[in-house]
């Protein structure tokens, strides 16, 4: 079964680097691409983050069926986002442009279309840069982390054993779809949409059941190791910082800031092409 998002060890130097290094390389992404409207900023966010996804080697079946699954929910965002608020685009760069007449109120402008277009870019800087977190970080490590920057270690390793169990919870999907499969259930795309939604949907309450009784051997195995006594802890899998991690952080606060710079020359963080 080919697992998504799940952590796998590669000779790569984004994977080198140290799980603090790369969250806060995340952090800082995602704040930059969150406050800038700023087309041209994004525009060299989403070019970056596809090379650097291209060079964590990332594998498609990774991270494919939740790339369709987040397209599906960025197409209905941005119909939702037109469908109670028309004029947004028309409101924050301060023109109208008609091109097309829907029904009613509903106007199809040059400056909604402008304004969705960044929203839709603001999500495809940061999606590569989630997968690319994900897959590329042990999740151990990834727990250290989040401790190193000033998290509490219970919330960075629950955190951590989630990730680590994804691959197992994929594996229990697949096993009991396959028993499903054997008493004569079709569930591949040979079925009806509809019916395969109704299949799948069987599946979640075992899947639950078993997850549930994961979490119970996980929590009580934790309890009667003394897990919590102490405000600090040691971590076996955390990474030294070396020249790589250094450069990286000196970059990114180093595109940080000029981002920003950018973003606000003009005293607002939206790019205006229409003035």
């Amino acid at each position: 079964m080919s697992r998504v998002l799940s952590y796998e060890e590669k000779d790569t130097w984004i994977h080198r680097l140290s799980g603090v290094t790369k969250l806060i390389f995340f952090l800082l992404w995602s704040i930059t691409s969150m406050i800038s409207y700023d087309t041209r900023v994004l525009l060299v966010m989403l070019l970056l983050s596809l090379i650097i996804f291209a060079m964590s080697k990332t594998k498609w079946k990774q991270v494919g069926t939740v790339f369709k699954f987040i397209m599906l929910f960025l197409c209905i965002n941005l119909i939702a986002i037109f469908f109670f608020s028309p004029r947004q685009g028309c409101k924050i760069y301060g023109t109208e442009t008609p091109l097309w007449h829907l029904f009613g109120n509903y106007t199809l402008t040059k400056e909604q279309l402008f304004y969705e277009f960044n929203v839709m870019l603001k999500y495809l800087t940061v999606i590569p840069a989630v997968f690319m977190f994900i897959v590329t970080t042990n999740p151990s490590e990834f727990a250290a982390s989040m401790n190193k920057v000033g998290i509490h270690y219970n919330i960075g390793y629950a955190v951590a054993i989630a990730l680590r169990y994804i691959p197992d919870v994929q594996d229990d999907f697949s096993k009991i779809k396959h028993a499903q499969e054997a008493r004569g259930i079709e569930m591949s795309k040979k079925a009806f949409f509809t019916n395969r939604i109704k299949s799948m949907a069987a599946i979640i309450f075992p899947l639950i059941f078993s997850s549930m009784e994961r979490i119970d051997v996980v929590s009580n195995a934790m309890e009667l190791r003394g897990f919590g006594k102490y405000k600090k802890r040691t971590w076996y899998s955390a990474k030294p910082f070396k020249r790589n991690d250094y450069l990286t952080l000196v970059v990114t606060i180093a595109f940080t800031i000029t981002a920003f710079l950018i973003t606000f020359s003009d005293g607002s963080r939206f790019y205006n092409p229409f003035l």
